[in-house]
Formats: C-alpha cells, sequence, structure tokens
C-alpha cells in the first residue's frame, strides 16, 4: 500500500521570498511504500521493557522502501496493550530522503496513534532547485496537509532553473 505524505504541490502558490508568521501549506509528491519491510542500523540499541521503549543510538539509519531517515537517536515507543509502535522520536540532526526530495531538522516526533509528524529546530524541504525553511513544520500524515511556522522562507525555481 502506497501513503501519500505530500511535500510541495501548493509551494506554486508562494512567490521566492520571506513571509512573517504562520503558513499553512498542502504538501504533495512523496510516496511511501508501508508494506516494504523496515531496516534498522545504528551503533546501540538499548531495550526498556518497563516503559515500553527502544533506543537505538548512534549513526541511525531506518530505511523503508526509498525512504530514508537518519539521525543521531531515535527512540521507539509502544503502547503497552499491543505492543504496536506508538511514536518515533528522533534527534540530533533529523534526514528524511527520497530519491527526489529532502527534509532536515534538528528533531522530529512521529505519533502514529495521531497521524501528526513534527520536525522542529532549523526545518528544511528541498525538492530539486526549490526550497522552503521555517522553524517548526507538523505534517498531518493522513490528509497531506502541513503547517509551518516561524520565519518561513521559500525558494521556488521555474522552468528549467
Amino acid at each position: 500500500m502506497f501513503r501519500q505524505i505530500p511535500f510541495f504541490a501548493a509551494l506554486m502558490c508562494f512567490f521566492a521570498g520571506a513571509a512573517l508568521g504562520q503558513t499553512n501549506i498542502d504538501l504533495g509528491g512523496m510516496q511511501v511504500d508501508t508494506s516494504a519491510a523496515i531496516e534498522v542500523t545504528a551503533d546501540s540499541l538499548a531495550v526498556d521493557q518497563d516503559t515500553g521503549s527502544a533506543v537505538f543510538q548512534g549513526n541511525v539509519v531506518i530505511g523503508q522502501g526509498e525512504l530514508l531517515l537518519s539521525a543521531g537517536t531515535v527512540e521507539i515507543i509502544y503502547v503497552a496493550q499491543t505492543n504496536d509502535i506508538a511514536r518515533l522520536v528522533a534527534a540530533g540532526g533529523v534526514t528524511f530522503t527520497t530519491a527526489t526530495e529532502a527534509a532536515e531538522a534538528q528533531n522530529a516526533d512521529y505519533n502514529i496513534e495521531t497521524g501528526l509528524l513534527t520536525l522542529s529546530g532549523d526545518v528544511l524541504l528541498t525538492q530539486g532547485a526549490s526550497a522552503i525553511s521555517a522553524e517548526t513544520m507538523t505534517i498531518n500524515v493522513a490528509d497531506g496537509t502541513a503547517e509551518m511556522q516561524g520565519r518561513v522562507r521559500t525558494v521556488l525555481q521555474q522552468g528549467d532553473n
């Protein structure tokens, strides 16, 4: 099953320049094969049965299909009753990449139960030569919308530029 996590569709409504305050965007483009196997590599893993968490630390790389997540640390928090993953919390320079798009931030918090992915700290999204940056970005994975806050800036390249 492919899940649409849109990245840049509504950026065309923005013009290059800076904006203050808050900007709502409908992101478009990235597809993630949620049925693909997930591979995790890290320098270390600590599991705490009492808190229902696992912490991957040091050069963490998580891959699923064409999507890669890298960070210094990734904590996985489980739902106690079902052992399903409830949340992923990444820190220490977080990067999401596909073949054509990338997102960077200092931290990321993905609440699977609510479907909200929050990137914080020097957020930068790129697609080709176009980019958008802000202090925070919250993506609703279910409907593909996002809100960026804190000194939002866009750079849009048109045509073959």
